[in-house]
């Protein structure tokens, strides 16, 4: 058996950092990841750069890692036509693109209402479609939005329906704030899954209340294979206060591999791209457990 982990940590993960890296210290980040076997890496995002500063060179890394490293599948998010033009000419081949089905985070996140933004994104991914680019649609806040915000799992499918129709060939469920439990994830996994059987499903978690690897398992059990991941748990959402970074990477290394799930990933050399994050932020990052595997 064998499962994909998308590494995010150089766009979810560094979204919501104050210290902006240079291009040199991400090809120094890539490097590491490369040799510690990732597959499919979101190197970022074409957004405003004033918005989200951390992203202003996302143009130039994408362009520098399909040169050197070609085996890896290099991804970036888009959210509007002028990102979608900026992909384009970087030449990437895959894309992702999200959505929010919560009215509220949607405001926050876009500047427009639920409605409107699913419009708005159906219609990119269509002209995505059209230039010959698989995209990844995710459902943002597919558990629940903010203050407790209950989404109805036949709002989240009809948005994932809306998606696929549009061209999307992977439908990524988000757990944007946090609040999911094994036993939702199960459910709504199921019920897209049956609903959808043509699409793939992956799943992005955030590890708020500390569920975020046992829902990864839940989510795993239920049929899904490929998974959000950053290293160190770098990253979460910037318009939810509180929200917990991403499952960190190499926890979901250790889990799939104890289970004899294969990821591609080396976990002591993955071991070192959270040490090169630690230095770079000046901070700890992930379990002490597992700093101890990798430190002479």
């Amino acid at each position: 058996m064998r499962v994909v982990l998308e590494e995010e940590c150089l766009r979810d993960g560094l979204q919501a950092e104050d210290r902006l890296f240079s291009l040199s210290e991400k090809m120094e980040i890539v490097r590491l990841l490369a040799e510690a076997g990732v597959g499919r890496l979101q190197v970022g995002s074409f957004v405003n750069p004033r918005s989200v500063p951390q992203v202003a060179n996302t143009d130039v890394l994408v362009s520098l890692v399909r040169q050197q490293y070609p085996n890896i599948l290099c991804t970036a998010l888009v959210l509007n036509e002028k990102g979608l033009e900026r992909a384009v000419r970087c030449g990437l081949h895959h894309l992702s693109m999200s959505v929010s089905v919560s009215d509220s985070h949607s405001r926050t996140n876009s500047g427009r209402p639920a409605a409107e933004a699913l419009e708005s994104i159906t219609g990119l991914i269509a002209l995505a479609v059209g230039e010959g680019i698989a995209v990844r649609a995710g459902v943002m806040c597919a558990f629940g939005g903010v203050d407790d915000e209950r989404i109805a799992e036949e709002v989240v499918l009809d948005a994932a329906h809306r998606l696929a129709e549009a061209g999307a060939a992977e439908i990524n469920l988000a757990d944007t704030t946090g609040m999911a439990g094994p036993v939702q994830v199960r459910s709504l996994v199921g019920r897209i899954r049956a609903a959808l059987p043509q699409v793939a499903l992956s799943l992005h978690c955030h590890d708020t209340s500390g569920l975020g690897l046992v829902n990864l398992y839940a989510a795993y059990e239920a049929g899904v294979r490929i998974f959000d991941v950053a290293a160190g748990g770098l990253g979460g959402c910037p318009c939810v206060d509180g929200a917990g970074g991403n499952v960190a990477t190499e926890e979901a290394v250790h889990l799939f591999h104890g289970m004899g799930v294969e990821t591609g990933f080396d976990l002591t050399r993955l071991g070192k791209v959270v040490a090169c994050f630690e230095q770079l932020l000046g901070r700890p990052l992930g379990k002490p457990l597992f700093r101890k595997m990798w430190q002479p």
